[in-house]
């Protein structure tokens, strides 16, 4: 009797080392490549924007220079604006809100 109630409790034992630890696992493997891709395209992003910047100031001429100099910041701040616009946008109608929708959909049911 006191074998059985050990292999139960083995048995109850592995199951929720197998349904918790394997997709933690994958969990953590999906969010450490996430964060290190959203770094490395912020870190790209912002050197576009220095290398945008620097074309405005130095290849325009010199339109931009004298009483015109802080237009290029503008350009390039309203540039950087429209960048986190278009993220947004993306993550707010991603598939999080397709699922959303289906979860709203299920609870009318």
């Amino acid at each position: 009797m006191r074998q059985s109630g050990t292999d139960a409790l083995q048995l109850v034992l592995d199951y929720v080392k197998q349904e918790t630890l394997s997709p933690l696992k994958g969990l953590g493997r999906y969010l450490i490549f996430g964060i290190v891709g959203s770094i490395f395209l912020c870190a790209g992003l912002v050197l576009l924007l220095v290398a945008l910047l620097r074309a405005l100031q130095e290849q325009t001429g010199g339109f931009f220079s004298g009483t015109m100099s802080w237009a290029p910041y503008v350009i390039v701040g309203g540039a950087a604006v429209i960048l986190m616009g278009l993220a947004a946008w993306r993550i707010l109608s991603g598939p999080a809100r397709r699922r959303r929708r289906s979860g709203d959909q299920a609870a009318k049911r």
